[in-house]
């Protein structure tokens, strides 16, 4: 990196940092890849481990929890023991939990492997966007190199159904994890020669424990809402829930207490700030929830093979990424009320389209609903984040970024959590009084566990019965997912219309000076709570 000392000009990165710059999207690829290619997984996965309906949904959403639960305590933990440090561990534990996926033998194994690769993401990503923004210290450069940053991650979620389908198509279904095995290889060879070392002393230990109860409160009160929809209302599903209620009126008090708090409740005393950051928690839990159930129609109600599945996924992933490169571009023509509310407005229109599937046929109509409700939804996940770092006071922007990038994250989680938890309740009952007459049992427990179980069961049954079951699971599957659509659509109302009121007054933030300019999101989470520059401290390879 040469440094103009003449002018005083911020220093211009060189071709070293451009190259790490693309060692830098390895990581972010794999991450996005990793939050696509294991829906298409699903299907052998449950036919080869045979998870309950729950265990499946913890397979799938566990990750994202514990991403988002310690994004923020990660990001300060690099800033203190070196963010190149960080990431380098953080490849080693990615590589590792991903051999763990790769050869679970059960359903508890491979949600704690996931857990641990949630756990390793999430010290992955504040590093990349950190180690951008002292590579890149000139704000024109810096901004080509986020928006390079921002392409990796694209590219990875427009790919990853593709790689995922086509390692389906050859392999076992574990060979999906193993993807990310030989890109931390490669991370861990060129990171120590490409990557500066960068740390920051000034910044406070990060405060675990916050982070512990925040996780755990968030977990507990999944599991109760879990198990009430799986089981109705009882004392093993309403215990778990008081239990995450105490931790999270125990984790509000302690961040008011703390001088660095993991979180800065005095954000939340701008109403704009907490109605954004609820809207885009809200936006990312309804695409999430809906593509899950989406992908396990395209496999398990249309029968498609993993590889096609992924190719009809694509118009699904586009849809988001037009929505989301859209926004942007209309914010300056339109009020900001009336774009993300007509936007909400969309996305409702495509949730009521997937409401009207009725079976395999309506591959179509499928595939575009879900593409339309990711167009509607894409300007409010690309504005989200402009908009709650805009409703911060300027020095409390770091605080407000580390808010804004979990949100997403969170909202992802929860969404495959309740909105699959809506749809297999509605399927569990359905399917109930419907199976066929001659199903044993065990056979008819295996088929009310989840779609991929009553297919799996299917196999070792004599033709006709076989495909009675089939036809009523299916069938039943469908109407859970009709369900969810049209939940999701009177929810996405809703935001519209708060949307409209709410925010009706919202402006988004102009571009900060140049001397300002920030990059670093998560970076910033960890230990830079004021939102000023941090004193960093170059250390020599």
């Amino acid at each position: 990196m040469s440094t103009d000392v003449d002018t005083g000009l911020p220093p211009r990165a060189t071709r070293r940092e451009w190259l790490g710059l693309a060692v830098l999207g390895l990581p972010t690829m794999l991450i996005a890849m990793d939050l696509t290619v294991l829906h298409l997984a699903l299907p052998t996965l449950t036919a080869d481990l045979r998870p309950g309906n729950t265990e499946l949904l913890w397979i799938v959403d566990v990750y994202g929890f514990l991403i988002a639960g310690f994004l923020i305590p990660m990001g300060a933990i690099g800033d203190r023991i070196g963010r190149r440090r960080l990431l380098l561990i953080g490849a080693v534990a990615f590589g590792v939990a991903s051999v763990l996926s790769a050869f679970a033998t059960s359903p508890t194994m491979l949600i704690g492997a996931r857990a641990l690769l949630g756990i390793a993401g999430a010290t992955l990503m504040p590093s990349t966007l950190s180690l951008i923004r002292v590579m890149f210290q000139d704000p024109k450069q810096q901004g080509a190199a986020i928006g390079a940053w921002t392409g990796f991650f694209g590219l990875g979620t427009v790919i990853g159904p593709l790689v995922g389908g086509a390692f389906l198509e050859l392999f076992w279904w574990g060979a999906v994890f193993l993807i990310g095995v030989p890109v931390m290889a490669l991370l861990l060879v060129l990171g120590p020669v490409l990557l500066p070392e960068f740390r920051d002393r000034s910044v406070a230990r990060p405060d675990l424990v916050s982070a512990v109860m925040s996780v755990l409160g968030m977990l507990a009160l999944i599991f109760g809402l879990k198990r009430i929809v799986e089981d109705g209302l009882a004392l093993e599903s309403v215990l778990p829930i008081v239990a995450g209620l105490a931790l999270a009126v125990l984790f509000v008090h302690r961040q008011g207490r703390l001088t660095q708090p993991l979180v800065d409740l005095r954000l939340f005393h701008n109403s704009l700030f907490g109605t954004a950051l609820g809207m885009l928690v809200l936006a990312t839990l309804l695409s999430a929830g809906l593509q899950f159930l989406v992908m396990q129609y395209l496999q398990l109600v249309r029968g498609l093979a993993p590889v096609q599945a992924g190719l009809w996924s694509l118009p699904i992933t586009l849809g988001v990424m037009v929505g989301a490169m859209g926004g942007p571009a209309l914010a300056g023509r339109v009020k900001l009320s009336n774009l993300l509310a007509g936007g909400l407005v969309v996305s409702a229109f495509g949730m009521l389209l997937l409401s009207r599937v009725s079976g395999p046929s309506d591959l179509f109509l499928a595939v575009g609903g879900t593409a339309v409700l990711g167009l509607g939804l894409g300007p409010m996940i690309s504005l989200g984040t402009g908009l709650i770092v805009g409703a911060a006071p300027p020095e409390r922007a770091g605080a407000a970024s580390a808010l804004a990038s979990t949100g997403p994250e969170l909202g992802s989680a929860l969404g495959v959590a309740l909105i699959g938890s809506i749809g297999f309740a509605v399927y569990r009952s359905d399917l109930a009084g419907r199976l066929p007459e001659g199903l044993s049992a065990p056979d008819a427990d295996a088929a009310k566990d989840t779609l991929g179980g009553a297919v799996d069961t299917a196999r070792g049954l004599p033709a006709d019965l076989a495909d009675s079951l089939l036809a009523v699971a299916r069938d039943s599957f469908v109407q859970g997912l009709r369900t969810t659509a049209v939940v999701g659509a009177v929810l996405a109302l809703l935001l519209a219309a708060a949307a409209a009121v709410l925010l009706r007054n919202a402006r988004m933030p102009g571009p900060p000076p140049a001397d300002e300019a920030d990059g670093d999101a998560a970076g910033e989470a960890g230990g830079e709570a004021d939102g000023e520059a941090k004193p960093l401290e170059k250390v020599d390879n």
